[in-house]
């Protein structure tokens, strides 16, 4: 295998007139030194029970497009990856009739070390006439908000600098929590702004916490979350019809 450096292939037989000089040796140790990885490959390791240096930061998800979910998910699976404590919490996950019962994502998550999830909600979505009860979502919702207030509140007493048990309940602290979908429960008056603005101030400086969901901008976190992204739809091929299909919606 080659690596690459500056246009030439460091594994490539080279002319005297290309030897290597003291000034091309620096300047490709320069390169090299700038590269991510020290021009290394990167390989898979063994997942170990690990803390983060720098976690805390407050991020939003939000837009009309699709792949809020899936880029929260993503990163949760790329933090357990480096051995830190991931869960999600799902404030409702509803669906078209095409969507059945169960999710990849569950069944991936609950193979990973150091990821968990829970869904307070039910199929359907709030709002939608798609025959779900109403009442149920916003009793959902608001058990999604208590349930939320006790692993902020659990992680505010671990020690969020040391490594936690991968297996542990999430009672035993996490060093990123995803509260999926409850920008959406917002946008639905299932929950208040007031209660996101709690949800931030009871974070642990040490944790992660991640908010997702909803089509609405969500300008009342503005000042409160250090990265927002709109994840903006251009095309969409439920447009032309598309349902929903396993492996890419659920």
């Amino acid at each position: 295998m080659y690596g690459r450096v500056d246009g030439w292939d460091m594994g490539e037989d080279r002319t005297p007139e290309t030897a290597d000089t003291p000034e091309s040796v620096a300047s490709t140790e320069a390169v090299i030194e700038n590269t991510p990885g020290q021009g290394r490959t990167p390989e898979a390791e063994r997942i170990e029970p690990a803390a983060p240096d720098e976690f805390g930061l407050v991020q939003v998800w939000w837009g009309d497009g699709k792949g809020k979910t899936t880029a929260t998910l993503g990163m949760g699976m790329r933090a357990a990856g480096h051995g830190y404590r991931v869960h999600v919490l799902q404030f409702m996950k509803g669906g078209a009739s095409s969507v059945e019962a169960v999710r990849g994502e569950y069944n991936a998550i609950d193979a990973l070390p150091g990821m968990s999830y829970e869904n307070l909600g039910h199929y359907g979505w709030h709002g939608m006439a798609d025959g779900s009860d109403e009442a149920q979502h916003e009793a959902e919702a608001q058990a999604g908000l208590e349930r939320a207030r006790e692993v902020l509140t659990a992680a505010s007493e671990a020690d969020l600098g040391s490594p936690l048990d991968l297996d542990g309940d999430p009672e035993d602290g996490v060093h990123m929590l995803v509260l999926d979908e409850v920008l959406y429960a917002v946008e639905r008056d299932l929950l208040s702004e007031d209660d996101v603005h709690d949800l931030i101030d009871a974070k642990p400086a040490d944790l992660e916490l991640v908010l997702s969901g909803g089509h609405d901008e969500p300008t009342y976190l503005e000042k409160r979350a250090d990265l927002i992204t709109n994840v903006r739809k251009e095309k969409h091929p439920i447009e032309d019809g598309q349902r929903a299909r396993r492996g890419t919606e659920f």
